[in-house]
């Protein structure tokens, strides 16, 4: 079958942002308050040193999300349904509470990060009644809105446009090196930065690659990238929009990266050594060296950061699994609904039940994000199993360059998977 033809697209002359849409959605859902964080942190960390490796975990990410995106128009039905059709229900309902089990785990650390940014802006409210309130008016929004895919596409365009804006300004105010971001962009690690195993040491566990596997599992979201496949189903993409698919995802990772590196070589220039404890901290540090004016936009910003995973990560964790068991899976379906309102929930109590133990926001959010890593190997097998399947991808099965990439990344997720489980292991004994 040959590619159609630009022309056999009644809407091909339309802006390039109009076609745009799954990719932002999975990219604020993967960019959030979490993220903010800990890329701040590693930039106020190591400076510009890890640079390199955010590039390398946005190609990688670009990699699994455009090959998600393909399987999605290509095969015409979600991951979900496709894994459904050639293993049996049972295999696609494991998919399905793994990555609703993973969404979980972003969703406890995206209520903590709400809590630590609202700190900054509500100080006197208790962070109970915010994250009762917040998730009460999420749930109403959820049953009453019509059109939900449509209204989250429109409303995450005009959001990201105030983060890329918002953060860039602050860049350009902070002034950094040129030549010491080049310099980032060369391969290399910190001297405190080692490969070893978590370990015990005095009754306390020492891990010095935990703020980077954090990094890695707010970048490289294997988990977010098979959604991918959804967004583009539900978007009603297929095969003669098979350009279009690849387009979007690039440009969403694009977005993505692009805010993590702004990110982090802002507070590598304005912040250098100092750790950001929570979001309120980091704004604090931000404003007398980038002046009031910043200080504003930085926090108009950090809200719709705060904002912008906050449904669309439960939504995702609802309709994955409503997808895996089998029932109607799109956004607006009412399985779809009752499982999101289930991991809102979950992610809710959970998080209002870390913070009465008083420990530090930046602590669990950094720990919830690593969590999320553990799932990864799995979803990467399984887009990667999906992409070279003749029956489903026909000619547009993985090119050898996808299949190294794509081989490359699960020996990623697959040794950070590794290393977070046996954090977890020592945390629990």
């Amino acid at each position: 079958m040959s590619e159609p033809s630009e022309s056999s697209h009644p809407d091909h002359r339309a802006p390039w942002w109009r076609s745009i849409g799954p990719a932002l959605i999975t990219a604020c859902v993967v960019f959030g308050p979490g993220s903010l964080l800990i890329s701040s942190n590693v930039g106020a960390k190591y400076g510009y040193e890890l640079l390199w490796m955010l590039l390398l975990t946005g190609v990688l990410m670009g990699v699994y999300m455009t090959t998600a995106a393909r399987v999605g128009v290509v095969g015409g039905a979600t991951p979900c349904t496709l894994i459904a059709q050639r293993l049996g229900r049972t295999a696609a309902a494991v998919i399905g509470i793994n990555l609703c089990l993973i969404c979980s785990a972003f969703q406890f650390s995206n209520n903590l990060a709400v809590v630590a940014a609202a700190e900054a802006l509500v100080p006197k409210v208790p962070s109970t009644i915010i994250l009762i309130a917040l998730n009460g008016l999420v749930m109403v929004f959820l049953f009453s809105a019509k059109g939900v895919y449509r209204l989250l596409e429109r409303v995450m365009k005009v959001m990201v446009g105030i983060i890329l804006a918002s953060f860039v300004i602050n860049l350009i105010l902070a002034a950094p090196s040129l030549a010491a971001i080049l310099r980032g962009l060369i391969p290399g690690l910190p001297e405190n930065i080692s490969f070893a195993m978590p370990r015990k040491v005095a009754g306390q566990i020492e891990d010095p690659m935990l703020l980077i596997a954090s990094l890695l599992g707010t970048t490289f979201s294997v988990a977010a990238a098979l959604y991918q496949g959804n967004l583009v189903r539900e978007k009603g993409w297929t095969l003669k929009d098979y350009r279009r698919g690849i387009g979007d995802s690039i440009a969403g990772v694009a977005v993505l990266t692009l805010v993590s590196a702004v990110i982090m070589v802002t507070t590598a220039t304005v912040i250098p050594g100092q750790q950001a404890e929570n979001i309120g901290v980091l704004a604090k540090a931000l404003q007398p060296l980038l002046g009031s004016t910043a200080y504003i936009i930085f926090c108009v910003g950090l809200l719709c950061v705060a904002m912008n995973p906050f449904l669309i990560n439960a939504m995702i964790g609802g309709s994955i699994l409503a997808d895996g068991l089998g029932k109607d899976a799109k956004l607006s379906d009412r399985w779809s609904r009752i499982f999101t309102v289930a991991v809102l929930l979950v992610g809710m109590f959970v998080a209002i039940l870390a913070l009465r133990t008083g420990r530090k926001p930046v602590n669990l959010i950094i720990f919830g994000q690593a969590l999320t890593v553990i799932g990864n190997p799995l979803m990467a097998a399984t887009i990667l199993w999906l992409a070279n399947r003749k029956d489903i991808m026909g000619r547009h099965r993985n090119t050898l360059l996808l299949n190294i990439l794509g081989g490359v990344g699960f020996l990623v997720v697959l040794f950070m998977a590794v290393r977070v489980l046996t954090l977890v292991v020592l945390k629990l004994t």
